[in-house]
């Protein structure tokens, strides 16, 4: 198998993105294989099999199948780095996270876990509409519908290798397609709305990536469906805004009652508050809080 190596960072530990990407028995974009993570990537029209390991103080990444280009090897490592963000430097993170009450243990435990994204925003947002109002592990399952149903997949060692559908795909279906997948009839319409967007090139990762956070989320709150959740969610996730973060998370609410010993869910100006010691840093901060349900 042809290979290529990336240069881990400080404060990066392989284990706990590993652990993060076992969330599912149902996740079919990624497969975990003891200490690797194997995964089918779209390169235009090139289809690539990626198996990711760690390697001393490397990840050492082969392709199964398909052998990439140099141009294309060096595209799979810069969707790596992305995915796993690879780039941020997290020590000033760590030191302001260790200083915090709330913060400080988790930071200990969870030492060198980072924000597993999504480099597809597409997916991210129809990720963040499959998800609200309802538990993680139906989420999942309506995924898994989703993709299995339009997803191109990639066939190798006894195993189906899923990319997620695209915005041209589900921008033709309609609640006939969705509703029998047990999609409620919003996110039917929410799901393909924001196909459609992507499809007719009003919508796209290029135009937003060199946006402020507040015109990024204006420019995603025009897609009916999108809201100030799903739109903080996505460019959480997509783009690494350090200061986008749900406000309205149901779990990060949780986590701060939990972690602060409160009776009830804190308010909305409650939860303001304690982010406000995390400006810069609000997208991580989450990411712990969150670890530590």
């Amino acid at each position: 198998m042809p290979s290529a190596k990336i240069t881990i960072p400080l404060n990066f530990s392989f284990q706990q993105t590993l652990s993060f990407l076992q969330r599912s028995p149902r996740e079919l974009l990624h497969r975990v294989d003891g200490h690797s993570v194997w995964k089918a990537l779209r390169l235009g029209e090139k289809r690539l099999l990626i198996v990711v390991s760690q390697s001393g103080d490397y990840l050492h990444v082969s392709f199964a199948g398909a052998t990439p280009s140099k141009v294309e090897a060096l595209q799979v490592k810069n969707y790596i780095s992305e995915w796993f963000d690879l780039e941020t430097d997290l020590r000033p993170f760590y030191a302001m996270a260790r200083k915090d009450e709330l913060l400080r243990a988790l930071v200990k435990k969870y030492h060198g876990y980072r924000i597993v994204g999504q480099p597809d925003l597409f997916e991210s947002l129809v990720w963040a509409v499959l998800g609200q109002q309802i538990n993680l592990a139906f989420a999942y399952t309506l995924k898994q519908r989703f993709v299995e149903g339009w997803g191109e997949k990639i066939s190798y060692g006894g195993y189906d290798h899923f990319l997620f559908p695209t915005p041209q795909q589900v921008a033709q279906l309609t609640d006939a397609d969705l509703l029998p997948l047990q999609f409620s009839r919003q996110k039917s319409k929410y799901t393909v709305n924001i196909a459609e967007a992507f499809a007719s090139g009003a919508v796209s990762k290029e135009k937003l990536q060199h946006l402020s956070l507040v015109e990024a989320k204006e420019e995603l709150m025009k897609i009916k469906g999108v809201g100030n959740w799903t739109a903080n969610y996505a460019l959480m996730k997509t783009f690494r805004y350090p200061d986008a973060f749900p406000l309205e998370d149901a779990g990060v609410h949780n986590a701060i009652k939990n972690l602060m010993g409160l009776n009830e869910k804190p308010t909305l100006d409650k939860v303001k508050r304690v982010f406000k010691k995390y400006k810069g840093w609000e997208a991580y901060a989450t990411l712990y809080l969150w670890k530590s349900l």
